[in-house]
């Protein structure tokens, strides 16, 4: 199944894409995080139930897959030639022995087809495609071994980052919290669709131009590894999402830099999840103090 967020009348919505449309299930549900605390099963029946309404696709205003996780929680340098062209290692040597985390709050993305905002505090804005883990089961002190047993699916993350900010001091915060400065999606497939998401390779295109291509067999902390650890240190919950990492190719590494500027469109290329289509805007100037616009 592929589970979608969207804006109804001004509302949020969600549901299960058929064909060339959606069921929607907000009336069974309220929203996704509901519908995964009940199971992907009783979505599925739920979704194959006579007289469903449904929407078509096309003119839909996407949110992310989940709009209001309780966590995002990100991990840098998880791909070693990442690590390298970062300058933090040689491919393959002096690898971290434990994953780089920190957080993203949820205004921080958007959805599918929503620009992105390139900020006014800064021209260093760089794309970073990830592989996402959305979390169907929670839980405290997972076994690596029984961690896929707990994500109920994948989605396509442009976890973007605002380079000088990220960069001020040894905490990235700042640097990849900008409003609207990173997307999710298109939509979450769950799990059992996509089978070993270490055969997922990931792809970012900037304006066309293959910038960044991985394979999540390169994982220095594969996403088992990755639930474990995290699961250690906070209790998941069904609607968490974990950002896996970004390979090598990001715009701050290559000479000269290549950042993002308005007009640009990225994608998130991920075959066998989809692919996750952003246009690039300038932030929107405002009134001091304004915090809508």
């Amino acid at each position: 199944m592929k589970l979608i967020s969207f804006l109804e009348a001004g509302r949020n919505a969600w549901g299960v894409v058929r064909d060339t449309e959606v069921v929607v299930l907000t009336h069974v549900w309220p929203d996704v995080i509901a519908g995964l605390e009940a199971g992907l099963d009783e979505i599925a029946g739920a979704a194959q139930a006579d007289g469903m309404p449904c929407r078509p696709l096309v003119g839909l205003q996407w949110l992310p897959p989940v709009p209001a996780p309780g966590k995002i929680l990100c991990v840098g340098l998880n791909y070693g030639r990442h690590v390298a062209e970062a300058g933090r290692a040689e491919a393959g040597r002096d690898l971290p022995a434990h994953p780089s985390m920190f957080v993203r709050f949820a205004d921080s993305v958007v959805g599918h087809r929503e620009a992105v905002w390139k900020p006014r505090a800064s021209d260093r804005f760089d794309y970073e495609g990830e592989l996402a883990v959305v979390i169907g089961r929670g839980g405290r002190h997972i076994a690596a071994q029984d961690a896929l047993s707990h994500v109920a699916g994948y989605t396509c993350m442009a976890e973007n980052s605002v380079r000088d900010f990220q960069k001020h001091n040894a905490q990235v915060t700042p640097g990849k919290n900008f409003e609207r400065s990173g997307a999710i999606g298109p939509w979450l497939v769950t799990a059992d669709e996509v089978g070993d998401p270490s055969r997922l390779e990931v792809m970012s295109r900037l304006n066309g131009e293959l910038m960044q291509h991985g394979q999540v067999s390169d994982l220095i902390f594969p996403i088992p590894e990755l639930i474990a650890y995290i699961s250690a240190f906070t209790p998941l919950s069904p609607g968490d999402i974990i950002a896996t990492g970004t390979p090598e190719g990001v715009g701050s590494s290559r000479k000269p830099p290549r950042f993002m500027v308005a007009g640009d469109t990225l994608e998130v290329d991920i075959p066998g999840i989809g692919t996750l289509v952003n246009t690039v805007a300038d932030e929107p100037a405002r009134q001091q103090g304004d915090a809508h616009g």
